[in-house]
Formats: C-alpha cells, sequence, structure tokens
C-alpha cells in the first residue's frame, strides 16, 4: 500500500515525523481522511484528534487545539498551535500524554460538543494502548 510523509509541527518543534497510510483530520467542516496520492488542499482545522494509520497498520492519535493542513500528493503538513501524542512504552507514559492531553482540552475555548468528541476519542485512543 502507498505511504506519504505525514508531520506535525507545533510553536514548541516537531511532535510527529514518519511515514503513513492514511490520517484522518478535524477539519472545519467535519473530519476528513487523507490517503497518498490525495489531491492538493489546504484548508483550517478545529480542536479535536488526529488519527494516523502507520505502516505497521497500528493507530496512533494526537490531540490538536487548532491549526492548519498542507495536503499534497507526496506529503501532508499539520501546523497546530498545540499538540498532544497519545502514546508511550509504559503504562506510566500512557498516563502522562492523557494528563497532558486533559490540559490541553482545558485551554480549548470551544463548544462542549466538540470538547465532549475530543474526550471520547482521547478515553479509547487511551484503551486501545493499555
Amino acid at each position: 500500500m502507498d505511504t506519504f510523509k505525514l508531520e506535525i509541527v507545533t510553536p514548541n518543534g516537531l511532535i510527529y515525523s514518519d511515514e503513513a497510510l492514511s490520517v484522518t483530520l478535524p477539519g472545519q467542516e467535519g473530519e476528513f481522511g487523507v490517503l497518498a496520492g490525495h489531491s492538493s488542499i489546504s484548508t483550517l482545522l478545529d480542536a479535536g484528534v488526529v488519527d494516523i494509520e502507520k505502516t505497521n497498520k497500528n493507530v496512533e492519535s494526537v490531540l490538536i487545539n487548532w491549526g492548519v493542513v498542507n495536503v499534497d500528493e507526496e506529503k501532508v503538513v499539520v501546523l497546530v498551535e498545540g499538540a498532544v501524542a497519545i502514546r508511550g512504552e509504559s503504562e506510566s507514559d500512557v498516563a502522562k500524554a492523557l494528563e497532558d492531553a486533559k490540559e490541553l482540552v482545558k485551554s480549548i475555548e470551544d463548544s462542549g460538543a466538540a470538547i465532549a468528541t475530543v474526550s471520547a476519542k482521547l478515553e479509547n485512543a487511551a484503551q486501545k494502548l493499555i
């Protein structure tokens, strides 16, 4: 299956940089998916969870507060104000990531529905890691 380069960047630096099979992003008009060879697009992103299907078929989740994405046929670059990767080698790493994610959710000044959606996706991502 074809892959593409995915980068997620915050003002503090690179959060994610690797090849991916697909990525699902929280666009302002709703979630949308990107596969290799996707036509070029630049759009705004809302607060939500970015789900990354890695080349080993595992899914990694990154919580974002807001940003923009630039997609072309070979690369996807996500520029966000804040992000927390929900991953870890141990249960304590995952717990720390979830705590950081909850702090980011608290900082989001958005509707209660958006926060509820993000919280549900976070809990689901955490359950898959444990």
